[in-house]
């Protein structure tokens, strides 16, 4: 009997007993694993998947982590400034005994799915699949709400270019009236031109000289 499976992105004919390596699998050497991705299933009848045959499995005994031959990539360039590079790569893999081949009833051998190393573990995805399924336990905390105004405050909207973002940033300095506009210096302005990132506009508007007369009506 043999079997046709699939792992790593690779096919793999196997029969009872054959040694084969594949793609680095997350298992430690002693265990056993069981491929369910089965492609074909021959013996003394033939089951071709669609794509895969149902109910069928491969089970292996890993023998060891290997790794497998070592990979000269060699790179050079013919130029006025030339360059060379060399790379090695040597691939890790697992290496199988075939202990059996089932035809069918594979869910309910007991024996753990053969999962590469690079993939997320069956209980990661089980883990993921009831978090998304359960009803969430909290809910977001809610955005921390920008500072209302002060009771009374002027609406500095009336200055020239100052829209509802811009009233906050000054609201959030704690300038809340035209009276504070009006009597800043040339300290407050360079101060409050860096902390909110104006720098120059207070003086090309005209801000205090109309904070000044808003105040006085």
């Amino acid at each position: 009997m043999f079997a046709v499976m699939k792992t790593g992105g690779k096919q793999y004919k196997v029969q009872s007993g054959d040694v084969l390596r594949v793609e680095k699998l997350a298992a430690d050497a002693g265990e056993t694993v069981q491929f369910n991705e089965i492609l074909m299933v021959g013996g003394d009848k033939t089951v071709v998947g669609a794509p895969l045959v149902d109910g069928a499995a491969v089970q292996a005994e890993v023998v060891d982590q290997i790794k497998g031959d070592k990979v000269i990539n060699f790179v050079k360039r013919r130029r006025k400034h030339s360059s060379k590079r060399t790379v090695g790569h040597r691939q890790q893999l697992t290496l199988l005994r075939v202990t059996d081949i089932l035809a069918s009833g594979a869910d309910k051998s007991g024996v753990k799915a053969a999962i590469g190393a690079g993939s997320v573990s069956g209980a990661a995805v089980a883990a993921a699949a009831q978090k998304k399924a359960a009803p969430k336990a909290e809910k977001a905390a809610p955005k921390a709400e920008a500072p209302a105004a002060a009771a009374g405050a002027d609406d500095l909207k009336q200055l020239s270019g100052v829209g509802p973002a811009l009233e906050k940033k000054l609201h959030e300095a704690g300038v809340t009236s035209f009276a504070q506009i009006a009597a800043w210096t040339e300290a407050d302005v360079e101060e409050f031109g860096e902390k909110l990132s104006f720098k120059g506009r207070i003086e090309r508007e005209g801000w205090i000289e109309q904070a000044k007369d808003l105040a006085s009506k």
